[in-house]
């Protein structure tokens, strides 16, 4: 048996860009991971049987699940793979904007890559990955990156210094389509917020811009924001298209104070966030 940590990412910014022929959006995002993870367990099986499972009931642990799609990829084209039995201890909850079956399918490209010693190098796991789901690419590298086409290109960028993350976790989960499915879309700025980030790291630059969206039907997470800036983080927005809102505080003091009162009201974690070689090290530490 071999284990990995699956890790959640964090949305540093999004500019939508427009609406693609393939019915997606075109957008531009800056992905970071945090030390908020969960853990798969890979066995191998006689045979050629895929057999998942977990622990969060609302998920479906059956074909429709990213992980057993990933694992099914890999065997039908690659006919020497074997079986394998899996196991997804989950921490990150399912429609967060956590990008968590994402990250799990990620995993088990890369671990199945090495149970089946199929020999695949990382250009072309995340080929496979694009082929689950526009965030899985990103997962197959790590650390801060710049995402553009769906979120699928992926660009690695120089790590942001460690960052002290308070995590807003509120009950309820959101549907990624749902919120690009009543998007408003303007044109987008010709001076990409974005593009000035990455130049001078000022982060008072950064915005998602689904937030607007988000915000007139959950209106608890723009007050939940507007508390982490309050509490003087260098930024806090929605992750994704939520339902998790962040903090990111420079100093630990500021963000336990943070945690301390956001606590009393959501579910609420204090982490860090990973840089690349943090991510990969951390990841591949069972294996």
């Amino acid at each position: 048996m071999i284990r990995f940590l699956s890790f959640a990412k964090i949305n540093l910014g999004i500019e939508v860009l427009g609406k693609r022929d393939d019915g997606y959006h075109e957008i531009r995002t800056l992905f970071q991971t945090i030390d908020f993870g969960d853990l798969l367990e890979f066995t191998p099986l006689p045979g050629r049987e895929i057999r998942l499972s977990g622990t969060d009931a609302s998920i479906p642990w059956d074909g429709r699940n990213l992980v057993h799609r990933a694992a099914r990829l890999l065997q039908l084209d690659f006919p020497d793979s074997g079986g394998v039995e899996i196991h997804v201890t989950k921490n990150i909850p399912a429609g967060a904007g956590l990008g968590g079956g994402s990250s799990n399918a990620a995993i088990t490209l890369l671990a199945l890559n090495n149970l089946w010693d199929i020999g695949l190098d990382r250009p072309r796991l995340q080929e496979y990955g694009r082929r689950l789901g526009a965030d899985v690419p990103y997962f197959l590298e790590g650390g801060l990156c710049l995402g553009e086409g769906r979120g699928d290109r992926i660009t690695p960028l120089p790590d942001l210094p460690v960052f002290y993350c308070v995590l807003a976790l509120p009950a309820w989960p959101i549907l990624t389509a749902d919120i690009y499915g009543r998007l408003r879309l303007t044109s987008p700025d010709e001076d990409s917020k974005m593009s000035r980030f990455l130049a001078r790291r000022e982060f008072g630059l950064l915005e998602n811009k689904l937030e607007e969206t988000i915000f007139s039907l959950y209106p608890r997470l723009k007050a939940i924001k507007s508390f982490f800036l309050d509490q003087e983080a260098v930024l806090s927005l929605v992750s994704g298209t939520g339902s998790a809102v962040f903090g990111l505080f420079e100093s630990r003091d500021k963000a336990e104070r943070a945690l301390a009162q956001i606590g009393r009201m959501e579910r609420a974690l204090l982490l860090e966030t990973l840089s690349r070689e943090r991510y990969w090290r951390r990841a591949t530490a069972g294996v």
